[in-house]
Order: C-alpha cells, then sequence, then structure tokens
C-alpha cells in the first residue's frame, strides 16, 4: 500500500448533526415535514441530491426538490462546521500513516465545495495528497470515475490504493475500482452493512484500523 483513500462523511468526520439540521431546513422552507435526526444515517452515502430526495421520501416533486436543495446549499455553506467533528483516533492514524510513508486523500460524494472547508478545520495540522468531494464531470460512487482519477492525479495505480469508509457505497467503490477495501464501524451504517456488503476487513477503532493499514 503506498495510499490511503478515504471517505469523509462516517469515516473521518461526523457530520450527521449539520447535514440533517440543514436538509430540515429545506424541509421547511418547502413546506414539508422535518425527518427525525435517527433517519439521516440511511439517507446519506449516495450524494446531495439523493440526500434530498430520500429526506423529502413520498412528498418528492422536482419543484420541491429544486427548493429545499438550493436552502440546503446555502445553509451548509453556513453551518457545516457547526457540529461536525473528526472521530476519535483519527488525526493520529493520519499522522502514523505519514510518519509511514503513506499518502493519504479523501474521496466523499459531498460537494467537492464542502471539503476543503470542513478538512481545514478538523484536521488542519495534515496534508492530503488530494482531498475531493463530488465533482460534476464524475459520476458519485460507487462509480469508480472519480476513484479511478484521483489516483491518477496523486501519481498512484490501483494496485498502489486501500480504500476506507464505513458503508456499503464504499465497498462498492473499492470492488468497482480494484483496490483493496476497509471498513470502519463508527460510521453512519455500523458493521452489520460492511460485512453484508463484502468488506473483507471492519475496523472497530482508529488504532486496529492503523496496525491493519500498515500490514498491507
Amino acid at each position: 500500500m503506498k495510499i490511503a483513500v478515504f471517505d469523509l462523511d462516517g469515516t473521518l468526520v461526523d457530520s450527521l448533526t449539520d447535514l440533517a439540521l440543514c436538509v430540515n431546513k429545506g424541509l421547511r422552507a418547502a413546506g414539508l415535514p422535518e425527518q427525525p435526526l435517527s433517519k439521516y444515517n440511511k439517507f446519506v452515502g449516495n450524494g446531495r441530491d439523493m440526500l434530498v430526495r430520500r429526506a423529502m421520501a413520498d412528498r418528492y416533486s422536482d419543484e420541491g426538490f429544486a427548493q429545499v436543495k438550493a436552502v440546503f446549499d446555502e445553509e451548509y455553506k453556513l453551518h457545516c462546521n457547526d457540529n461536525t467533528t473528526a472521530y476519535p483516533g483519527c488525526p493520529e492514524l493520519l499522522r502514523r500513516l505519514s510518519d509511514n510513508g503513506i499518502a493519504t486523500a479523501v474521496l466523499s460524494n459531498k460537494p467537492d465545495e464542502f471539503v476543503a472547508k470542513i478538512l481545514q478545520k478538523l484536521y488542519p495540522g495534515h496534508r492530503f495528497a488530494q482531498a475531493w468531494g463530488q465533482k460534476p464531470q464524475y459520476r458519485c460512487k460507487p462509480n469508480r470515475e472519480s476513484l479511478d482519477a484521483l489516483l491518477a492525479v496523486c501519481g498512484f495505480t490501483a494496485e498502489d490504493c486501500v480504500y476506507i469508509g464505513d458503508s456499503d457505497v464504499d465497498v462498492l467503490t473499492a470492488r468497482n475500482g480494484g483496490v483493496q477495501m476497509a471498513g470502519v464501524s463508527w460510521g453512519f451504517r455500523g458493521r452489520e452493512e460492511l460485512m453484508n456488503a463484502g468488506a473483507p476487513f471492519v475496523a472497530d477503532t482508529a488504532e486496529e484500523l492503523g496496525d491493519y493499514l500498515l500490514s498491507l
């Protein structure tokens, strides 16, 4: 392994509260019922558009979707870091990987414009080789396009890479991209979903994840 590519939400950062609050503001603005925070762990993972559609549920309409998304974008620009935190041990994990000559990167389905802002606050001392959200020229994960492009920009191949994430989307991203994969149980979806999706390894702590990655 030469590069560890991390999912963001549910893997490096716990962002669920800010995502839920901002979508709920959009739902309220569109005259739709808000969703409880407990449901949002199943809404996230496939990008902003799918997050909004899932939150709208059976009240979806094109007009309502556009309104909810527009409010979400404005609110999330202002509030993406209000409650979002780094998961315990992850700053130390990234430092450990760097100290052992392993490059690190982020590849998220979150809109690209929010990724750097969050990482700058929560991981200010760490240098990522690249940190990408969802870019319009690439399809969302689990499509492999963005992973292939990120690795090419970083100068690595699939054989050099391990992809780390917390959901079935991340397992499929790694499989589609032909890279190794490690899951984390502390995120939004939990160990059972990862194992059912075929994750070859699931870590319960950042230290355990570091031990596994450095063994590859």
